[in-house]
């Protein structure tokens, strides 16, 4: 489910939104706070972060910590500059929750046009995972394409 939608609340007068905000997603932020999609009860997107309100807690979440999805304007080199602007303090590489976002993501697909999808868009960022992650969501991407080829055989 989609969030991506401008707050009431947001403090700037300006009606400028972030483009990085077209990426914002419950799951992509749940699991970005380690916590369950139950648990994150509304999203309020700001000029410049999301503001989560959920179970137990309140925070902000950058932009460019939220990995880029499906469904909405492809990425653009002006986001993986953002990305590797924001990723300095990870060695330059992107958190460990977005290879697991990925990999959930192949694992969920239903047809062989969505994993593909799913891989293009992986494949546009290889550059924010290390050689091991890079080839786990290869791995993952190949199981999965031998199961979907053999449900439809």
């Amino acid at each position: 489910m989609l969030l991506a939608t401008k707050s009431t609340t947001d403090p700037s007068p300006s009606p400028r939104l972030h483009p990085q905000m077209r990426f914002v997603s419950t799951e992509s932020i749940a699991m970005h706070l380690s916590k369950e999609i139950t648990e994150i009860y509304r999203v309020d997107c700001w000029r410049y972060v999301a503001h989560v309100v959920g179970k137990g807690m309140s925070t902000f979440v950058s932009y460019a910590d939220l990995p880029p999805i499906l469904g909405v304007v492809p990425p653009t080199a002006t986001d993986a500059r953002l990305w590797r602007k924001r990723w300095r303090r990870h060695h330059h590489l992107a958190p460990r929750f977005w290879v697991d976002f990925y990999a959930h993501k192949f694992q969920s697909v239903t047809d062989l046009e969505e994993l593909a999808a799913w891989d293009e868009l992986v494949a546009y960022i290889h550059f924010g995972f290390t050689e091991i992650d890079r080839q786990f969501l290869e791995a993952v991407c190949s199981e999965v394409t031998q199961q979907l080829m053999s449900y439809a055989a």
